[in-house]
Formats: C-alpha cells, structure tokens, sequence
C-alpha cells in the first residue's frame, strides 16, 4: 500500500529564539513528536473502528498535523506497533493493575506505541520514550493518566531496558 504525500525535501531552518535549556530545539524532535500523535491517533482508530491499515494511513495522511510530522517515521512505527500489537498487549499485562481491555483506549494505544519503542528500538533511549509517552498522556488521556502511563513505562522499560537504566 502506499501513500501519495506530497513530501518537501528541504528541512525548515531553526528558528531564531527556539531556544530552551541552552540547546536549540531539533526539528526532527518536533517531527518525531508529531509523528507519534498521529501514530496515536491512528491506533486510537484502528482500536475503535477496526480500520484496515490503508484506510488509517488515508486518514493519517489528511491530517493538518502529516505534512509536520516524519513521514517515514509515523510510517514504521504504526508498522511496528501493527506488527507487534498482541507481543505488546502481553508483555504490557505484567505491568498493569487490571485487566488490558479495562484501560482506556487512549491509554492502552499510548502503551502500545511507548512499549513497541522500549522494545523494539534500542536506538531511542528509555527516558526520552518514558517522556514521550507521558507527553501524549497528558495531551490526550484523562487527569491522572500521565502518572499511570508513567508508571507503567518505568516497569517495562525496567524490564526490557534493565542493562541501559543500570548504566
């Protein structure tokens, strides 16, 4: 299946005053992080609506937020987290104080795409994955929810990341 985006090949300049904690914001974290909403968004759908993957990517690609996001990282993550979906759902119950069809759709598609990057892409570190969840959490889920997403990030990524939280 493929989607037809148009796809601008140069990068926007930093803008000037972009600056937080003495380090330029990176548009690629912008970009990542765009991506990963609309990865939450898609999941979100697919779990609601049991969507075929061409109809999310359809629906994805007409989002306002697509043209800012990383194309090919919004791509293989969704593939990721399609492909691992059941992996995930188990490995995640071990860290859960209920029953995975007891969480909120918004939640259990936030672990979803936290827990396939703490287990399967070594290249993103666990605090930066952690961050990233809660960060969606709190735009998206309930009051608390950023604290239990939090948690239960922490006890995966102590599972599957033991060596690199030790160092």
């Amino acid at each position: 299946m493929a989607i037809t985006v148009n796809s601008q090949a140069k990068k926007p300049a930093a803008k000037s005053g972009a600056v937080q904690g003495g380090r330029a914001k990176s548009s690629g974290v912008k970009n990542r992080r765009k991506s990963r909403e609309l990865v939450l968004k898609a999941v979100y759908r697919g779990m609601l609506n049991a969507s075929t993957a061409t109809a999310v990517y359809k629906d994805m690609a007409e989002d306002p937020d697509y043209n800012k996001a990383d194309e090919a990282y919004f791509k293989s993550l969704l593939e990721s987290v399609n492909a691992h979906m059941a992996e995930l759902d188990a490995k995640m119950a071990d860290f859960i104080d209920r029953k995975i069809t007891e969480l909120s759709p918004i939640e259990h598609a936030i672990l979803r795409i936290s827990g396939c990057e703490l287990m399967f892409d070594q290249s993103i570190p666990y605090r930066v994955v952690i961050n990233e969840g809660v960060e969606l959490a709190k735009l998206y889920g309930g009051i608390d929810g950023h604290k239990y997403i939090n948690g239960v990030l922490d006890k995966l990524a102590a599972n599957v990341r033991s060596a690199e939280m030790q160092a």
